[in-house]
């Protein structure tokens, strides 16, 4: 239900922050999350436990694209990318408190409820500091504002949306985005822990680690490429190089036998590091649209990353059955290492692909180019 909301809603949320206050559209996306945490948390049938995450997929559909739309009014361009950078740091900070913690204070608790209402106010807490805190722009920015006001007004809503969906350059950036940002739902989700199990024979502890610092990579990832991006004036470069680090790391892994426990972990911090190339096509489509359709436009990037998280586990999965080297023990599949060895394909084609798509991509020297 997280997922539906939240696929189903992205486009829109792009088109209202483009059009109204951002303060306002993230207190209501953050008062949305916080009502569909409580609900979740004090449900006792199905259907007030499915309201409840659609409201938080709904509420989170706003987040991430207030971020984008701040940091583009607050924020000169050849900043965009570290600024982009941060926040998705911030986002994966989140992922790895919502693990270990998050299990840490369940168990202080006494209960999952009691977890979920304490972070129910933590959202609280976040809405007060955003009404509080957040302003939509600049003090000195009010002639900007109006001027981006009436040039909404005089393109009208559909023409805003055809502006965003028929320039190619933002699908270009969200196809990329999808295809390097396939480990983080193989290996940093679903399937991650299994692999090395069965392939790699370490224990679900030592697997559980390696992925961890799968994601500790993206975090380090997301501010080096920032930081690099931002230094040489670069958007495509860094994202080409991002590619072929991506592809050569991966056919390592994959194509390596007797790899320790160490060699593992490197490799995963290395895939997280190497595949966080993906966080740099947000500040280049920001720069290749007109700054009051930001929104709109960096919304079809999210669009396209969340159809990849509904098509690629569940075909992931397909793969390793089809390669027809699984066994079933009591209705339960048991999978081999050529089955995980051909799914795992997928990862270094999507690679080269996102390669190719690199040179189609307009290079925007950290400047707007619209």
């Amino acid at each position: 239900m997280y997922f539906y909301a939240n696929f189903l809603c992205l486009f829109f949320a792009g088109n209202l922050l483009d059009r109204f206050s951002t303060k306002k559209m993230l207190s209501f996306a953050i008062s949305l999350c916080t009502l569909g945490t409580f609900f979740f948390s004090i449900a006792t049938v199905y259907w007030v436990a499915a309201t409840g995450r659609f409201m938080v997929g709904a509420g989170a559909s706003f987040c991430f694209l207030s971020c984008i739309r701040l940091a583009s009014r607050w924020f000169p361009p050849r900043r965009m990318a570290f600024v982009t950078g941060v926040v998705v740091t911030m986002a994966m900070l989140g992922g790895l408190v919502a693990q270990t913690p998050f299990a840490m204070l369940t168990a202080y608790l006494g209960s999952w409820r009691q977890a979920l209402l304490f972070n129910t106010g933590l959202g609280v807490v976040i809405l007060l500091a955003t009404l509080f805190l957040v302003q939509d722009r600049p003090p000195d920015a009010q002639e900007l504002a109006k001027s981006d006001k009436q040039q909404l007004i005089e393109l009208g809503l559909w023409r805003c949306i055809k502006l965003a969906i028929l320039n190619p350059q933002n699908w270009f950036g969200g196809i990329y985005t999808a295809l390097i940002n396939l480990p983080v739902f193989v290996l940093g989700g679903l399937w991650g822990i299994l692999y090395l199990t069965k392939v790699h024979h370490i224990s679900d502890t030592q697997a559980a680690f390696a992925t961890t610092l799968f994601f500790v990579g993206v975090i380090f990832g997301c501010l080096i490429y920032g930081w690099i991006s931002d230094y040489i004036q670069r958007r495509v470069l860094p994202m080409t190089i991002g590619a072929i680090l991506s592809l050569a790391v991966m056919l390592f892994m994959m194509y390596s036998s007797d790899l320790s426990f160490f060699s593992l972990t490197i490799l995963f911090f290395l895939i997280g590091l190497v595949t966080s190339s993906q966080v740099l096509t947000y500040p280049t489509i920001a720069e290749l649209n007109p700054i009051y359709i930001t929104s709109t436009a960096v919304s079809i990037d999210s669009l396209c990353i969340m159809a990849s998280g509904f098509i690629i586990p569940p075909f992931f999965g397909w793969l390793m059955e089809a390669s027809g080297k699984h066994q079933v023990v009591n209705g339960v599949s048991i999978y081999s290492v050529q089955d995980f060895n051909h799914a795992m394909l997928i990862m270094p084609i999507a690679f080269i692909v996102a390669l190719i798509i690199t040179f189609f991509m307009r290079e925007t020297y950290c400047q707007s180019q619209a």
